[in-house]
Formats: C-alpha cells, structure tokens, sequence
C-alpha cells in the first residue's frame, strides 16, 4: 500500500503490516467526519494509529508512525505519516 502524506506530500509505501493500532478518536469527534463520509460513504470512522516499515520516494527504509482514517466496510483510507525514526535494519 503506497500513500502521500498529507501536509509534507512525501510518497511511501508500506512494506508489510502495520503493529501497535490504536484508535484515537472516532465518529463525529474526527475532524473533517463530513468530508470522509462524502468522499468515501457513510460509515462508523475512526482515526487510528499504529507503526509501520516504509520506503521513501529515494528509497530509504525507516520505521514510522502512520495515522489513517477506517471504516468498516470501506477500510483504511489517507494514510500519512506523523513521525519517522532512524533507518531499518534490514
């Protein structure tokens, strides 16, 4: 799964699954609900977080925090990147 993250417009991609998810608000609470209800359908939202290996558009591999938007039945939508650490070791 590849991404642009939101304010920075940095390209990654997602090498392998995402560990540690936790939500971090959901439903009316999430800014921008209504946007995400029109662009993607009517559904419980919720704005998660969780921790990932990713590729960088030069191609460095480093450890990141990626927060997304979910619904069930839509599934796993904007996903950006908050934090990045130090290159993985591969």
């Amino acid at each position: 799964m590849a991404g642009v993250s939101g304010r920075t417009g940095m390209w990654f991609e997602l090498l392998g699954s995402v560990t540690d998810i936790e939500t971090i608000v959901a439903g009316n609470s999430i800014r921008g609900v209504d946007r995400l209800k029109k662009r993607y359908g009517v559904g419980r939202w919720r704005k998660r977080k969780g921790f990932g290996k990713i590729r960088l558009a030069d191609g460095t591999i480093c450890e990141a925090e990626i927060h997304w938007n979910e619904a069930h039945g839509i599934g796993k939508k904007e996903l950006r990147v908050k934090h990045l650490w130090e290159e993985a070791i591969e």
